[in-house]
Order: C-alpha cells, then sequence, then structure tokens
C-alpha cells in the first residue's frame, strides 16, 4: 500500500519540538507532575507562530514561506532561551520555500477547524495559558484566513465549553473527518501537555509512542499518536488539505507524517523521515486504550 493509499488527504504539522525535546513555556516555570509540562503563561510554540503571523493582530504585508516561518519561530524562541527546534511534516513531499498557508488554492470548500486548549484546571500541574492560546489562534484564522464562527469547535476545561476529555477530543476528531469532504481546508490546534508512552505494538523505532494528555487522563489515558491516526490522519477524505498545530512536548512524529523539515539551520529542505514505517502505520478501526 503508498502513503497516498495510506493517508488520502494533504496533512501538514508545525509541532514546536522533536519527541526527545519538551515544548517549554513562555513563562519558563518548574516541572509539574503531568508528563513535560509546558508552564504558566501558554505554549511557547503558539506565541512563537503567531509572533511571526499575527504580530500585534496584524497578518505579515509580504507572503513567507514556510521556512521563514518556521525560522522565525525558531529565532523567537533562541531569544526567550529555549532550545526547542520546530519542526514541518508533511504527508506529501513539498517545496518548504512555498508560501505558508492554510488554505490553498485549490481549497475552495468549507473551512472546519477544531481547537483544544487545556489548562488541567484544579490538578496538580495546572497551566494557564492553553485557552489563551485557542481565543488568539482562533483570531488569527478567522481574522486572516476566512474561518467561520459556525465551523469552529472549540474544546477548553473552562466550565463554558464541552471538556477536552479524551473521548471528546477523539470524537471531535472524528467529526471533522466525517463532515470533511474534498475541496475543503481543516485546522487543528492543540494547547495542553504532551507525553511519551511506551509503545505497545512494536510501530515506533524508539519504542515510545507519542500521546496527548486529555483532561481526564488519569481515569481514561493518553491519547497515543497511533489512535491520531486512525481517527484523523489515515482517515481524512482524499482531497482534504489538514494544517495541525501541536504546541506540546515530544510533538514531533505524534501524527506519523512521512516527511520531514527541521528549522535547525543546516536543513534546506523536506526529507523523507529516516525513521518512517509505512508497513507499522496502524490502520482503521477501535481505537485502543491510552494506557
Amino acid at each position: 500500500m503508498s502513503i497516498e493509499e495510506k493517508i488520502p488527504a494533504t496533512v501538514h504539522m508545525i509541532s514546536g519540538c522533536q519527541d526527545s525535546q519538551t515544548s517549554a513555556d513562555v513563562s519558563n516555570v518548574a516541572a509539574f507532575r503531568l508528563p513535560d509540562p509546558q508552564g504558566r503563561a501558554g505554549g511557547a510554540c503558539t506565541a512563537a507562530i503567531l509572533k511571526t503571523l499575527y504580530a500585534e493582530e496584524q497578518a505579515p504585508t509580504n507572503d513567507l514561506s514556510y521556512v521563514e516561518v518556521l525560522m522565525s519561530m525558531r529565532e523567537t524562541l533562541s531569544q526567550g532561551d529555549y532550545t526547542q527546534i520546530p519542526q514541518l511534516t508533511s504527508s506529501r513531499p513539498m517545496d518548504v520555500n512555498t508560501p505558508f498557508t492554510l488554505v490553498p488554492e485549490e481549497c475552495t470548500g468549507t473551512k472546519r477547524a477544531l481547537l483544544i486548549g487545556i489548562n488541567y484546571v484544579g490538578q496538580n500541574g495546572e497551566l494557564s495559558g492553553c485557552h489563551n492560546d485557542v481565543y488568539n489562534m482562533k483570531n488569527y484564522i478567522m481574522n486572516v484566513w476566512g474561518f467561520e464562527e459556525e465551523n469552529i469547535k472549540i474544546l477548553l476545561d473552562d466550565g463554558e465549553h464541552a471538556d477536552p476529555t479524551r473521548d471528546n477530543i477523539l470524537n471531535g476528531y472524528k467529526t471533522l473527518v466525517n463532515e470533511s469532504e474534498s475541496g475543503d481546508a481543516v485546522f487543528c490546534h492543540y494547547s495542553g501537555h504532551g507525553g511519551r508512552l511506551r509503545d505497545n505494538d512494536g510501530d515506533e523505532e524508539d519504542g515510545y509512542d507519542e500521546t496527548l494528555v486529555p483532561l481526564d487522563y488519569g481515569s481514561a489515558g493518553q491519547i497515543r499518536d497511533d489512535d491520531l491516526f486512525k481517527v484523523l490522519v489515515g482517515a481524512m477524505p482524499r482531497g482534504v488539505n489538514l494544517t495541525c498545530l501541536m504546541d506540546c512536548c515530544h510533538s514531533g512524529t505524534v501524527l506519523d507524517l512521512p516527511y520531514k523539515f527541521k528549522a535547525d539551520g543546516e536543513s534546506d529542505e523536506m526529507q523523507l523521515d529516516e525513521g518512517f514505517d509505512m508497513d507499522a502505520l496502524p490502520t482503521g478501526g477501535a481505537v485502543a486504550g491510552g494506557w
């Protein structure tokens, strides 16, 4: 089976760091009990990309390429003494010198989004900036890319929106897949904790699955990269353009995409990830427990 058959949609992901790195937070707070915490004031990845693409709530006057966006993020992070290396991964080989976009010209259908922010209110390891990340990102995609409020789903643990529990997150991704069709542009943003769990099916070169940490992780478990591939990446219909921004720890390959560009100052093009194993990618079906 080819990559195009395994991943019918065009999928891009920007992540704040490699799998071996932990995502930082703009207030540089010490570690919590939750896995690899970010801190208090908001995700460094979200802050860096919005500083590049939406400074003072204004889009850049000139088009920025993917390389320029990621290198600007790296510069912003380094100025804050963060060592994170932003990454762009993709389901297709692409020229990273083309202009950054959430809505390619061929996407003339509906623009849909799922934005998730988890502060883990009342728990050890509580954050306080992830809700702000979501609101800032919502403003950006509406004002710059024309996403409409009715097509934006938000999960926040604020008592007003649906809680970002494991079931709600997975069901949110499933709903996006079920509603999307060829010609649509879809955007997903996650700001919260990320982690790693011992791989339970032998598909990870490093022996670990990368995870998202839902609000109810203590009772429901974490969301493995295999789960995300089953319900979102591999399930999204052909002809859809899906862009994801994952602002969490160990996020480099959390969507298991085959092509990678690292903003390390040395890479100048996207390459096939040497650790990518197409035969090990999960197929559709029931989602396993996240323990």
